[in-house]
């Protein structure tokens, strides 16, 4: 009943329900990031990093994935080689959207935390995108050969709540990561 129900939304309004959907899933991943990672404790949760979170996968993230993932249907197409239309697409989503997002991520991120952009993105760019190209391609791969356009920004924020608790985690440790990623080239730990 509840699915049938977003998918009617998701007919009837496609974006706000996508962005919706993203600020919630954007702001459980930090939710995961604080309690099951990090082990603060609820009274101790940070609900501005969580509102930043939200903020950005509701207003930012959702929308161009919407956007993006329909550009993606329509523009690239390779008649008659679906495996290859398929490839092409998760190419250019690596290529052009994930380095996107993650520099607009970890900029937004730290304007909104009154923190220097040039120096996030120098001690975590590099890092998240490598992790990102470990975990993103096999998923966009499936996802764009199995899902329907409509449920692709849904698929991708089930499994970003591994992958947001990762980045907020990345996010907050942005002097750390720079210091320990040369003694130990594996921190942060794989999502």
């Amino acid at each position: 009943m509840a699915f049938r129900w977003y998918q009617a939304k998701l007919k009837s309004s496609p974006l706000l329900t996508q962005s919706v959907t993203t600020a919630v899933l954007f702001a459980t991943g930090d939710t995961m990031a604080q309690q099951g990672v990090e082990r603060r404790g609820f009274a101790n949760q940070d609900w501005a990093r969580t509102g930043r979170m939200a903020f950005y996968g509701g207003c930012i993230f959702g929308p161009a994935a919407t956007t993006w993932f329909g550009f993606l249907q329509r523009k690239v197409v390779i008649p008659g080689r679906p495996n290859l239309e398929i490839v092409a697409r998760v190419a250019l989503d690596q290529t052009v959207f994930a380095s996107t997002n993650l520099f607009v991520f970890l900029s937004t991120m730290a304007v909104l935390e009154g923190t220097d952009p040039r120096e996030k993105l120098k001690s975590t760019y590099a890092t998240a995108l490598q992790k990102n190209w470990m975990v993103w391609p096999a998923v966009q791969f499936t996802n764009f050969k199995f899902v329907p356009l409509d449920q692709r920004v849904l698929v991708v924020n089930v499994i970003s709540l591994g992958w947001n608790c990762y980045l907020s985690y990345l996010n907050t440790q942005s002097g750390v990561a720079t210091a320990v990623t040369e003694k130990n080239p594996t921190f942060p730990p794989d999502a």
